[in-house]
């Protein structure tokens, strides 16, 4: 996989881009316009600099960057290797980019979709290739996160396995094969119920927001509290994750919460609107912290 093309410049898709990268692995962007792509690169730069700064890379800024290159539409789909699909949790968009993708791209090439929810087998179902069609679910922030789902449609041969395998190690992560096309696939399944859980809780005023946080982090050894992820990921990708997951499975586990349903409908997604379970600052600080 020396070059990969990848569909959606938002933060899943530009921390993609970086990973791909900061591994010396060619990377083309693409988005419905440069506008979006600009602000995606803008991100990468800022974020590929605090690793420079910070001594974690060997490689100059500028030499990292420029394995990155911008296409809006699909026209440079054809040079790719991989191409990845990393827009928003909505079945007939991610279909819609699975048909161009198949059509854009080489006939060797592998597709993949970043989706945290959707079955694999629904999206390589739309193209003439499904025997290479796979899930490449990594986690946000993804320069950072180290395991990424390599998830098997029902379609999906073996060698398509191997090769996403080969792919996520290559950038330096830990491949966690799923063999089972269910939706939200091992981790996420576990993490939502927990999620839905929690708000669960603070719906019944059992405990704050903030000590829910404070208690996963210090008793659970997490980084953050279900709450503080949910405004990093942002509230509408965990609202999307677990309507579709409830829709497939119509476990009463993952129906999602009415609080979060609010919030969604307010525009309170977290931080990048600035205001989620909690409220942040410009820079994307929580006030009060």
């Amino acid at each position: 996989m020396e070059k990969v093309f990848i569909v959606g410049a938002g933060l899943m898709g530009s921390g993609i881009a970086q990973a791909c990268a900061q591994s010396g692995i060619e990377a083309i962007l693409s988005d419905v316009s440069q506008e979006v792509i600009d602000r995606g690169l803008e991100r990468i730069a800022w974020s590929v600099g605090k690793f420079v700064d910070k001594g974690k890379l060997n490689e100059p800024k500028e030499t990292i960057l420029s394995r990155i290159k911008s296409c809006p539409g699909f026209s440079m789909a054809v040079e790719a290797d991989l191409a990845i699909e990393a827009v928003f949790e909505n079945l007939d968009v991610k279909l819609d980019v699975f048909r161009k993708l198949d059509e854009a791209c080489g006939s060797d090439a592998l597709l993949a979709s970043n989706t945290s929810a959707i079955p694999i087998t629904e999206l390589g179902g739309v193209t003439r290739r499904p025997e290479k069609v796979i899930g490449l679910h990594f986690f946000s922030p993804v320069p950072m996160m180290q395991a990424v789902e390599v998830v098997r449609g029902v379609g999906t041969s073996e060698e398509s396995m191997l090769k996403g395998v080969a792919f996520v190690r290559k950038l330096g992560k830990e491949p966690v094969r799923v063999e089972s096309d269910m939706a939200g696939f091992l981790l996420n399944r576990i993490n939502l119920v927990s999620y839905v859980e929690a708000i669960g809780l603070v719906a019944q005023g059992m405990g704050t927001m903030e000590d829910i946080d404070k208690g996963v982090r210090l008793a659970f050894g997490r980084k953050m509290g279900p709450f503080e992820t949910g405004d990093m990921v942002g509230l509408d990708v965990s609202l999307g994750a677990l309507t579709a997951i409830y829709e497939d499975s119509k476990d009463m586990r993952f129906y999602p919460p009415v609080l979060l349903r609010r919030k969604v409908k307010a525009g309170q997604l977290g931080r990048k609107t600035g205001r989620g379970w909690y409220e942040y600052n410009d820079d994307g600080t929580k006030k009060g912290a």
